[in-house]
């Protein structure tokens, strides 16, 4: 690894301590300052921390609370399956069928491994463990500095998400870079981001979603929409609302169907 490809390491690693909310919790994250503590006593300070309230984990009550209780107590093996984002192609494509996953480009366990000149012009790279970080969504290769993007790499396949929140499956992930085929709308040019929500297996609401990425910053914007396409009186308080209703999807039924 060069000397100017660590230098950036430690840039970006900085910046995103510097731009995350709740600085001092993120920053002792960064840190390992709570690296000792059980996922347990993790979770209650983190819970506490982001909410004010205590977490209620011998009778939850709230979604956000079930979700915890699940997080620490109901530890199905495949999750750790389900996270990974290069052996989840696999698994989805054998529940719904390969023309639903986004075709794959390479695979690589190291950032010099990877062979850009075999790359299309437009592709994205990402780490298969984690949920961004070094992350390198690449529209015009002409224009690439290779030198960022192995430092944005480096400093993604070093970090444990694991430690983030104490989300189990995340933590012994064998690590990869994964380049995948750039995707967008023809009508839009860029892509939304559509996730559903199931109760024992059965789609409720859905949220859409867009990362922008302008001036050097990544601005998310998210609403929820139940399946009848009108939007929720709930929301996200760490992501700003669309300022505008979203047109419905043509295949939104599919989409319906496919997520049940």
């Amino acid at each position: 690894m060069s000397n100017e490809i660590k230098k950036r390491m430690r840039e970006i690693a900085f910046r995103s301590v510097l731009l995350s909310k709740g600085y001092t919790f993120a920053s002792n994250i960064k840190t390992r300052r709570y690296q000792h503590l059980s996922d347990e006593e993790y979770t209650k300070k983190y819970y506490k921390a982001s909410t004010g309230k205590e977490l209620n984990l011998v009778s939850p009550v709230t979604f956000n609370e079930k979700l915890q209780w699940l997080k620490l107590f109901y530890h199905k093996p495949e999750y750790t399956i389900m996270v990974d984002k290069y052996l989840v192609k696999q698994f989805v494509a054998d529940k719904i069928g390969s023309k639903y996953i986004i075709p794959l480009l390479g695979v690589w366990n190291s950032p010099d491994e990877i062979d850009f000149n075999s790359l299309p012009e437009q592709f994205v790279l990402k780490c298969n463990h984690n949920s961004g970080e070094g992350m390198c969504i690449c529209t015009d290769k002409s224009n690439l500095n290779i030198n960022n993007v192995k430092a944005g790499l480096y400093s993604g396949m070093s970090h444990n998400y694991y430690y983030n929140s104490r989300e189990w499956p995340y933590k012994d992930i064998p690590r990869k870079i994964i380049a995948e085929k750039y995707m967008e709308d023809d009508k839009v040019k860029h892509i939304f981001d559509y996730k559903f929500y199931c109760f024992n297996g059965e789609p409720k609401f859905l949220y859409i979603g867009f990362a922008n990425f302008s001036n050097g910053k990544k601005n998310d914007m998210l609403s929820y929409y139940n399946l009848d396409w009108q939007p929720t009186p709930f929301y996200r308080t760490d992501h700003q609302q669309f300022p505008y209703t979203i047109n419905k999807p043509d295949k939104l039924d599919e989409m319906i169907n496919v997520a049940a």
